[in-house]
């Protein structure tokens, strides 16, 4: 079974704590859930402050389809606000081992 994982790394606004990132992605969470082909979601925080967003979906196309819309669909969400853009690496990736 294809997992495809959308991985973006970044650091938070000036100012902003990994709890501030997480309260502004409520309605970010709530459109990703209604994506076809959403697995699962997770937000982690390197010790340097980094924060990991780490998003899976079913396969490539559904993965490219909910990335366009968090920029389209969801571009007045708060979530944009408290992201330093000049830090943000976007990929996506397919999982070639994944054990339970």
């Amino acid at each position: 079974m294809t997992e495809v994982l959308e991985i973006t790394t970044f650091t938070l606004a000036k100012g902003l704590q990994a709890e501030d990132f997480v309260e502004a992605n409520t309605d970010i969470n709530e459109y990703l859930q209604r994506q076809p082909g959403f697995r699962w979601r997770r937000i982690v925080q390197r010790d340097d402050g980094t924060i990991v967003d780490i998003v899976a979906y079913d396969d490539l196309a559904h993965a490219r389809a909910g990335a366009a819309g968090i920029t389209g669909e969801m571009a007045d969400s708060p979530v944009h606000a408290a992201i330093d853009h000049g830090t943000v690496d976007w990929q996506l990736t397919t999982v070639v081992q994944h054990v339970p």
